[in-house]
């Protein structure tokens, strides 16, 4: 699945259409399993009137939020193809750079993209447990007697399904596509074979009979428009895997089969509600004739497979990102495709969504329960979004001040109502994903006020190349070879460096300082991955400087070898690394608040080694313990 060619043939979209169909829409196409019944299960009377209503409600929900906000205008804020929060947050700062007291704004970015990825884990952790559980549900009509075995079976699949992500989703995802084709098909089919008996519910098109609905439940609706976000979980995948499939493939996917099929079988739901009100046991499942309902209960429980692989694959990747923008500590991660440069598992990610998935299946025990904790997430993600993408049109589109406002003023109305709603059910489990981000989001900004303070620290104690030459030329005795020396600062001679020297007392022939750079952009091409200067009078101090995107994994040996292209030759057999092993302690008047402190220590003890992680030849490595008091 490649990004976007900007001449992308017929064929090219329709196969990445396809392929958009199998991993995009799973979230979203799997919530006609449970949405409408939990709008009417909010405390909505069943007959003719609030059916329309309910189904008007979610019509417009899908067509503001997905359709206009996300397909229409978020979708086109790409950062070089990519999609997501963080690329929208790269984005939003590269608006910001050259403003004046501009500090704030980009402490206010970082934020708002660090509320949403944290909100999205805890998007992560519901999902594969509320889809799963709501497909195996079907048992309650397929096969009644077998409902004491709903839990052990979700458990079983939701295992399988983690336990399997290490082989990659490469493999999984070839089925993907045509499973969800099928199942899409299915969904519609389903709904026209309903509406057909009962054609006017398609009048709940209308707006009037959602607004009706609202004016007469009064401060109840927020209840409702609770339970209504349900339909929309999983629209931020439309934005967040552009990158994979490019901006016309999934907006034919929705605009042509997803969306159309989607609001079929609501309505078709609607239809069967208003004729058999009995039928809110399981609207879904009740919609297929009953020589039917096995193999669709397979169906449906492959469906929330492929939607909950989306979203752990999401988590994922949204890791990666944060570890290389550097605002999570350093983790494994494999690459699980040598084709596909997006395809990665996170072993500590994978577990730990695992054992969370487990206990909320355990504890939540149904579909419905799980509802009540469903949609804070969701919301807080793309209340997030809709601000950061204000501050790209204002920035970056400069489109006039009216028409930004008020696409800033409609959306954040449609977002506040839908984070308000769902507010209320924080005592009955919307807690959760807020306790979840608000862990995350603690680790996240200790992370990066840590990192902060040991950058001021190295700064503080930086000499120039100019300087070190001066005092250590007649000293030192040389030695044959190559010294390269990791750093994370960009200027000056690093600290490991100075140590090196002031207890060994040899200076290698060539010294070589290399920093690895994450910029804003999702890719760097290997042209543009390399800098090199030069330094001192013998010219034999180097400063190499690797540009890798945010998308990208940093790999030292490849580096190496694409500076014989910049006219350096490095011969790896014939360098020593060597890495800095910091120590941490902190000050009594530290500028780490004090219950922070053994939290950044942990992290920064316990985040996987630089040699592992770049891909340096272990061999070849020296390690220097440095005390460093912050």
């Amino acid at each position: 699945m490649s990004s976007h060619t900007q001449n992308q043939t017929k064929k090219q979209i329709a196969t990445l259409a396809m392929g958009a169909i199998g991993v995009v829409f799973g979230d979203i196409g799997t919530s006609p399993l449970y949405a409408l019944k939990e709008v009417f299960l909010s405390g909505l009377t069943i007959d003719k009137l609030h059916v329309f209503g309910a189904l008007s409600l979610v019509f417009w929900t899908l067509t503001l939020v997905v359709t206009i906000k996300y397909a229409i205008f978020i979708m086109r804020a790409d950062n070089k193809g990519e999609g997501g929060i963080m690329a929208l947050t790269a984005l939003a700062l590269e608006g910001t750079k050259g403003e004046h007291g501009s500090a704030r704004k980009i402490s206010f970015i970082i934020t708002l993209g660090l509320l949403g990825t944290v909100l999205f884990y805890g998007d992560s952790i519901i999902t594969p447990a509320i889809s799963v559980l709501s497909a195996i549900e079907g048992l309650q009509i397929v096969a009644p007697q077998l409902v004491e075995y709903i839990e052990p079976i979700t458990i079983a699949v939701l295992g399988l399904l983690f336990v399997i992500q290490s082989k990659g989703s490469g493999k999984m995802g070839i089925m993907f596509a045509p499973i969800m084709c099928i199942w899409f098909t299915l969904l519609a089919v389903m709904g026209v074979i309903n509406i057909v008996e009962m054609p006017e519910v398609l009048m709940a098109i209308n707006p009037y009979y959602g607004v009706s609905l609202l004016i007469e439940y009064g401060w109840h609706s927020f209840f409702i428009m609770g339970a209504v976000v349900l339909a929309i979980t999983g629209a931020e995948a439309l934005y967040a895997d552009m990158g994979h499939f490019g901006l016309k493939p999934i907006r034919y996917a929705w605009f042509g089969f997803v969306f159309p099929s989607l609001l079929l079988n609501y309505f078709g739901q609607g239809a069967l509600l208003i004729q058999h009100p009995e039928a809110i046991e399981n609207p879904f499942y009740l919609l297929a004739p009953t020589w039917a309902l096995y193999p669709l209960l397979i169906l449906a429980a492959l469906a929330t497979v492929i939607a909950s692989q989306a979203v752990i694959s999401g988590a994922f990747s949204m890791t990666r990102q944060a570890v290389q923008l550097g605002y999570c500590p350093r983790v494994t991660i494999l690459h699980t495709s040598g084709q596909e440069r997006g395809q990665v598992y996170v072993p500590a990610v994978n577990w730990l969504l695992m054992v969370a998935v487990f206990i909320l299946v355990l504890s939540f025990k149904s579909s419905t329960a799980l509802a009540s904790a469903y949609g804070l997430a969701v919301t807080g993600t793309m209340l997030a979004t809709t601000i950061l993408s204000f501050i790209v049109i204002e920035a970056l589109w400069q489109w006039n001040k009216y028409t930004s406002v008020a696409f800033l003023a409609i959306f954040l109305t449609v977002d506040t109502v839908f984070i308000s709603s769902n507010s209320l059910k924080i005592p009955t489990g919307g807690w959760l994903p807020l306790v979840v981000g608000a862990v995350l989001f603690l680790i996240l900004t200790t992370w990066i006020k840590g990192r902060a303070l040991l950058s001021n620290y190295m700064d503080e104690r930086k000499i120039l190349f100019e300087d070190l030459e001066e005092k250590v030329s007649a000293k030192l005795a040389k030695v044959e070879g190559t010294a390269i020396y990791l750093t994370r600062s960009l200027h000056g001679v690093p600290q490991v460096l100075l140590h090196n020297l002031e207890h060994n007392h040899v200076l290698h022939e060539r010294i070589i300082v290399l920093t690895i750079v994450t910029t804003n952009e999702p890719y760097v091409s290997e042209e543009n991955l390399v800098k090199i200067r030069t330094f001192g009078k013998e010219r034999n101090f180097y400063r190499i400087k690797l540009y890798y995107g945010f998308k990208q994994t940093a790999d030292v040996r490849r580096a190496l070898e694409l500076c014989a292209k910049e006219g350096l030759e490095i011969n790896p057999k014939n360098a020593s690394f060597f890495i800095g092993s910091e120590q941490l302690s902190f000050r009594n008047k530290s500028p780490m608040p004090k219950w922070r402190r053994a939290l950044f220590r942990f992290l920064f003890h316990n985040s996987t080694s630089a040699i592992e992680f770049f891909k340096i030849p272990v061999d070849r490595v020296v390690e220097l313990g440095i005390r460093i008091e912050l």
